[in-house]
């Protein structure tokens, strides 16, 4: 999708704000969240990062997730519970229970549940009383599930309730991973959009104010985009000096993203099959804000370890840290500026989209497909249902030393490009030694091909 030189309508007489009309309407399909809608409705078919299991302690805490007032709590015997905020009895809010043994009492009369919504106790009723309102009354409860610092939940029917996908990057050798936060004042589709667009780095995190991540991320580089299954990959390779740059930003249908390092690459020394820095859901409070849940990948294939500090996510997350004077964010702006500053919820209909921003409409195009195929009662996408686990992941960098021999370099880029994507998908299904094994080995030998052409 892009705009042709007879789209272009210029003015030459400047100044046309009188009479230039911006669009009000809202792409609510794909963008609103709320129970009942079409999108909402297809994020609840997944499993959903709700919390950082360090923040939780004894008391329960109100939250929100996709639109819905909920708290969650662990129990006296460990167990964690989701349940709606409000008791089904007089709607005080369960933000104020008690946890017990078993599951939680609301402050206010005293019901108790089960985390599964199951109404345990109905004191100060006589026992008839008591044990028809049991039968009659349950509290809203989602399943959740607790891995490596973060808790998950599924918000969507249970009897479609899909298994916890394992991801590749789940169990890296020698990767520590940090689960970490960051919030969004705006809505989901605009901080998932910048995944797929890998241009901007070059220029919002390099050449418009100071540079954020390393130096290399400053050249443009040649974009392709590949589309497969519940995957859409961006792959910006870019020419630093003798060395090309592969570097994929990943996301997996409806909101799972992974990208290269953030400081452990500049495309000045060789990287074979560098992996992700984070691994992140960017996920919808609600239609007009968002919170990314994630784990920072700290090692050889993600980022320095000199960078575990406490602010150290934040900086792979954006390039900045969040919480800064107005001032700081208007000379240094990162993502949750360049995002936030499109408005509550963007308008597509007064964007631009140009070749650029192929990966921005391809992937508002499938996340469209998906929505409209739950609507209709089919089965979105799910990548346990392919035949290699773990499910394989492709966001990372690789430089090679492959010095410039060819007039037309973006052709020859995006050629290296593609072959590099296809080898990672040869491999697909292969236990994780024996597929950095191979990818390697054909990476070195891409290597020393192209090197040889120029010797010759």
């Amino acid at each position: 999708m892009g705009i042709g030189k007879d789209d272009i309508n210029v003015n030459l007489n400047g100044f046309a704000g009188h009479g230039l009309i911006h669009s009000k309407d809202s792409d609510d399909e794909i963008t609103l969240v709320s129970p009942g809608t079409p999108a909402g409705e297809y994020l609840r078919r997944y499993w959903q990062p709700v919390f950082i299991t360090s923040e939780l302690g004894e008391l329960p805490v109100a939250i929100k997730i996709l639109g819905e007032e909920l708290v969650l709590f662990r129990d006296k015997s460990e167990n964690l519970g989701l349940v709606h905020k409000q008791c089904p009895h007089r709607q005080a809010s369960l933000e104020f229970g008690i946890c017990h043994e078993t599951g939680i009492q609301c402050c206010y009369h005293g019901w108790h549940f089960d985390i599964d919504g199951t109404l345990l106790d109905v004191p100060g009723q006589p026992q008839h009383i008591a044990d028809i309102i049991k039968q009659r009354v349950r509290l809203g409860a989602y399943p959740t599930h607790e891995f490596k610092g973060l808790i998950f939940a599924y918000l969507g029917p249970i009897d479609k309730k899909p298994e916890f996908p394992i991801y590749d990057s789940f169990d890296l050798e020698g990767m520590e991973m940090v689960p970490y936060k960051a919030p969004f004042e705006c809505n989901w589709l605009q901080v998932l959009d910048a995944i797929v667009d890998p241009i901007h780095t070059s220029f919002l995190h390099s050449n418009m104010s100071r540079q954020q991540f390393s130096e290399g991320f400053g050249e443009v580089g040649q974009i392709d985009f590949f589309e497969r299954d519940s995957w859409i990959l961006g792959c910006n390779t870019r020419r630093v000096d003798d060395n090309v740059w592969f570097r994929i930003n990943e996301v997996v249908l409806p909101n799972f993203t992974q990208a290269g390092a953030a400081f452990a690459a500049d495309g000045t020394k060789q990287i074979y099959y560098g992996r992700s820095s984070f691994t992140r859901w960017v996920v919808p409070i609600d239609n007009e804000s968002t919170i990314c849940y994630a784990w920072a990948n700290f090692g050889e294939r993600g980022d320095p370890h000199e960078y575990n500090t406490p602010e150290g996510p934040e900086l792979i997350e954006q390039g900045e840290i969040f919480d800064r004077p107005y001032e700081e964010r208007q000379r240094f702006p990162a993502d949750r500026e360049a995002c936030e500053g499109m408005g509550a919820i963007n308008i597509h209909q007064n964007e631009n989209l140009l070749t650029s921003d192929q990966g921005v409409a391809m992937m508002r195009q499938r996340i469209r497909d998906q929505i409209r195929a739950v609507a209709s009662g089919e089965e979105p996408y799910k990548v346990m249902e392919i035949n290699s686990l773990p499910v394989p992941t492709y966001g990372g960098d690789t430089v090679l030393n492959i010095p410039k021999n060819n007039d037309d370099e973006n052709s020859f880029l995006s050629e290296l490009a593609h072959e590099f994507v296809k080898i990672q998908f040869e491999v697909d299904g292969k236990p994780e030694e024996e597929r950095v094994k191979i990818v390697v080995n054909k990476l070195k030998e891409i290597q020393s091909r192209e090197n040889q052409k120029i010797n010759k």
